[in-house]
């Protein structure tokens, strides 16, 4: 294993998750070989790469569900690497999770769903539950879809239900994975929109996993490509537009991003 940075296992006033020498094998096929990434605290970070390139299993080891061959991951100053499984489940409770295609109940209401998190842990009663869940409907606009079924409201108010349930737990970090996988631009666009009102409401540090570089432009405020198993250059949309990287380049302008729209303006900026 690599060596521990001095001050990693401090908790970091601007990086909330820092990632160095992470490698993982499965059989004789290595995937990540030595990724090295920060993940800034309560911005929208996003990592790019094509399929095949081990960004759903980077999100894996972030959430402790694999443990890497060798490398250091840190959360706020905590090694996640070596836990035991009751200690991992504490830095666990950090995270909130937003799946491809908000993964609800299809036999559970809107609120039954964003309910469901509180009433498996037990610890709140009916009327905390109540009260929890429906701010958070309330925050997200959902207020007239908590007694529908999935199947009943449209894709990106899913996504909504999906970030709503996530969000009752009230963790510090949210990971979003391909959340725009599969939408038309309008829709693709509502779900842009949610990402930044959930970073720029809630405060919480963003991890959004994706290879749509018009998205990733729209809403990113710091950009990392992984490619053959490695970081190979991470910094803001402007940094990643002018990357000198080949593969990254011609994935950008492949994509036709290079002539999207700025990013989102700063918080509180007005056009």
């Amino acid at each position: 294993m690599t060596e521990p940075e001095p001050g990693a296992g401090q908790r970091h006033d601007r990086w909330h998750i820092r990632i160095r020498g992470v490698q993982k094998k499965f059989g004789n096929q290595p995937v990540l070989r030595g990724v090295d990434l920060d993940i800034e605290r309560a911005k929208i970070n996003i990592v790019i790469g094509g399929s095949g390139q081990g960004k759903s299993v980077l999100t894996k080891h972030l959430i402790g569900l694999l443990k890497p061959d060798s490398g250091h991951i840190w959360v706020d100053g905590v090694d996640m690497v070596g836990l035991s499984e009751v200690q991992l489940n504490d830095v666990r409770k950090k995270f909130g999770m937003v799946f491809q295609y908000a993964a609800l109940f299809d036999s559970l209401t809107v609120f039954e769903n964003i309910a469901f998190p509180l009433v498996e842990k037990r610890k709140h009663s009916r009327t905390q539950i109540r009260d929890i869940v429906r701010d958070k409907l309330k925050a997200l606009g959902l207020e007239k879809a908590e007694h529908k079924h999935p199947a009943e409201i449209s894709g990106g108010m899913r996504k909504r239900v999906g970030l709503a349930r996530a969000l009752v737990m009230e963790p510090e970090i949210l990971l979003y994975d391909e959340p725009t996988t599969g939408l038309d631009p309008l829709a693709t666009k509502v779900v842009d929109d949610m990402i930044v009102e959930a970073a720029d409401k809630f405060h919480v540090t963003s991890l959004v996993i994706s290879h749509d570089m018009a998205s990733t432009f729209r809403i990113g405020d710091r950009i990392a490509m992984l490619y053959e198993g490695r970081i190979v250059d991470v910094g803001p949309p402007d940094h990643i537009r002018q990357s000198p990287h080949q593969f990254l380049r011609s994935f950008v302008e492949t994509s036709g991003a290079v002539t999207m729209l700025p990013p989102r303006a700063p918080e509180g900026a007005h056009p």
